[in-house]
């Protein structure tokens, strides 16, 4: 009997840890599995989307011939646009909190198409009709995302709450003070100092205004006012996001493309009652960033 205990014993063992074995060997098939189920759902979850844009060429009236080439390179550059929207939705996926496609990208999309739009209306208007285009509905992109929905692409670009929640994700800066030059930023690859944009004037270029058009200049040289406050303080929000080239591309460049809308209409005002003045809208919209 002394002798037959040690095998049963040893018989045991193997048994058991055998049995162990087929639990641990579960253990990891579910864990994998459980792993691959993650990695599946954050893939998902990480699909950058595209935008959709409306058909501009089917709103347009009749092109005049001396118009056709400007109109047909600014239908090109709307395509352009898109792409680089898409590849950059892309490039930046994963960055950003919920309303960082939406602002530093369809946002910024739309204003592109605002100013290329409005671009395509007036070389029209310089041998017929100026078409009066519905250029806020054509402009405005929506953001599909894998799953078939959309973001709405309005109120995430103006509303405090969502720059408050992009101040919320660059928590380093100890009391808010990266403004005023601290590096408390840490692991943010910023130093924490937002900069500000500086830009022409544009009133001392404006030839003498009809009294007729003096309300409409003034309203655009406000709104200019309001483009580089808007621009600052994105600049405040975004601080810390993206690559070397966010703050060109999602801010400084957006922004040249307002002010070239908006003094083309100071421009096209003063030309309904007198002669429209040839401004030099590049340079005055082209503006710099201050570290």
């Amino acid at each position: 009997m002394s002798r037959a205990l040690p095998k049963y014993n040893k018989r045991r063992v193997v048994i058991a840890g055998g049995a162990a074995a087929v639990v641990l060997s579960g253990a990891v098939i579910v864990g994998n599995a459980m792993a691959g189920e993650g990695q599946s759902g954050e893939t998902k979850a990480a699909s950058p989307g595209t935008v959709s844009c409306p058909a501009v060429a089917a709103s347009l009236p009749a092109i005049p011939a001396s118009a056709q080439a400007e109109i047909d390179r600014n239908l090109a550059l709307l395509e352009t646009q898109i792409a680089e929207a898409n590849q950059r939705l892309i490039n930046t996926v994963g960055q950003g909190g919920p309303n960082f496609a939406q602002n530093a990208i369809v946002g910024p999309l739309k204003d592109k198409r605002v100013a290329t739009i409005n671009r395509m209306a007036t070389a029209i208007g310089r041998t017929a009709a100026k078409p009066e285009l519905p250029v806020d509905s054509l402009a405005t992109c929506t953001l599909s995302t894998a799953g078939g929905g959309e973001q709405t692409p309005s109120a995430p670009a103006t509303t405090p709450p969502a720059a408050g929640e992009g101040n919320n994700g660059n928590a380093g800066n100890d009391g808010g003070t990266g403004n005023g030059g601290e590096t408390g930023n840490d692991g943010g690859g910023n130093t924490g100092a937002a900069g500000t944009v500086s830009c022409p004037a544009v009133a001392p270029s404006l030839p003498a205004i009809p009294a007729s058009a003096q309300a409409e200049i003034d309203r655009n040289l406000a709104l200019l006012e309001t483009q580089i406050a808007e621009a600052n303080q994105r600049l405040i929000n975004t601080v810390g996001q993206g690559g070397p080239n966010f703050v060109q591309n999602a801010i400084v460049g957006p922004l040249k493309d307002k002010r070239v809308a908006t003094i083309n209409r100071m421009a096209t005002a003063i030309g309904r009652t007198a002669a429209k003045p040839e401004l030099p809208v590049d340079s005055l919209a082209t503006c710099t960033l201050n570290s």
